[in-house]
């Protein structure tokens, strides 16, 4: 563990929050433990297409319900695109939570839990994600290590001895994928749920409905996740090379049918570099959540 690592510890339990497309994640974090609480994970509902008062009512709500009086510090994964500094998003245009942009969530939440503003801090959800893994997951103690959370978007994180590389010859614009175009088109119109779906088309069940029918031996949804796992692991391979991680971490929903396309991805991505580690985050649902909580307690 680091020296920042074990400064950390100083604070026992932080609050810890996780906003999604369709939901918020609330729990608290035993710093000491590197666990969730006992209380665990308490997920809501977040209406993606809510009003403003609706969407800040349902985060602050999350919060207050696990509110006590000796957590003083709360950490919040959030998408972007958002100020992290000034805890203002700046989600707009996407058919997802417009309804917060120019919020204050850090006002918000600070006076809902009681805490002074200076102790709520913000972290883009695929950097949560890959500093949860690192502190208390697969990527535990390794250099260098790469996070890719898949579902509703393509989210990534690039981190060197436990801190969040986004400017770098060796790393994409800020560290986001989603940015970049792959086969001549946006990526998440292929790497993403809704790539999925429209690749296996006609009625585009849900990913956990193709998963369930490839594993139930239908040959086009077996197809279609073999395909995902050869275009996720030709995407990343550059990446893989120039930054030569001895961990690739995978999260979000998809990641759920890695067993489906594990092999294609491998093939495809990094076949010669036996040094790096591939897998499913050993905190699939918890990892934003400790990684907001880590993040939290050194800031």
């Amino acid at each position: 563990m680091t020296e920042r690592a074990r400064a950390a510890t100083d604070r026992e339990v932080v609050g810890a929050l996780e906003i999604g497309g369709t939901h918020v994640s609330a729990a608290l974090v035993s710093l000491d433990k590197r666990a969730i609480d006992a209380a665990g994970v308490q997920r809501y509902a977040l209406a993606p297409d809510g009003t403003r008062d609706d969407l800040v009512r349902s985060i602050v709500t999350a919060a207050q319900r696990l509110s006590r009086p000796d957590v003083t510090r709360w950490g919040m994964a959030t998408p972007g695109p958002f100020d992290y500094a000034r805890g203002v998003s700046l989600i707009r245009g996407v058919a997802k939570l417009d309804a917060l942009y120019g919020v204050d969530l850090r006002a918000e939440l600070s006076a809902a839990v009681g805490v002074k503003p200076t102790e709520v801090s913000f972290i883009n959800d695929a950097s949560a994600f890959l500093m949860g893994e690192w502190w208390a997951g697969k990527a535990d103690g390794d250099g260098r290590s790469i996070g890719i959370t898949l579902g509703t978007g393509l989210g990534s994180a690039f981190m060197s001895r436990g801190q969040i590389v986004e400017s770098d010859p060796d790393v994409p614009p800020e560290g986001r994928l989603d940015l970049l175009s792959f086969r001549g088109e946006p990526v998440e119109e292929t790497l993403s749920s809704r790539g999925l779906r429209a690749a296996y088309g006609e009625d585009g069940p849900d990913v956990v409905e193709i998963a369930r029918r490839a594993r139930a031996g239908e040959a086009r949804a077996a197809d279609v996740m073999h395909r995902f796992g050869t275009a996720l692991g030709e995407f990343l391979a550059r990446w893989v090379e120039r930054f030569a991680p001895t961990c690739v971490v995978l999260g979000g929903s998809i990641a759920r049918s890695w067993d489906l396309w594990s092999e294609e991805f491998r093939a495809a991505c990094a076949p010669d570099m036996d040094q790096t580690w591939y897998g499913v985050a050993e905190h699939l649902d918890e990892a934003p959540l400790l990684g907001a909580a880590y993040h939290a307690a050194l800031s």
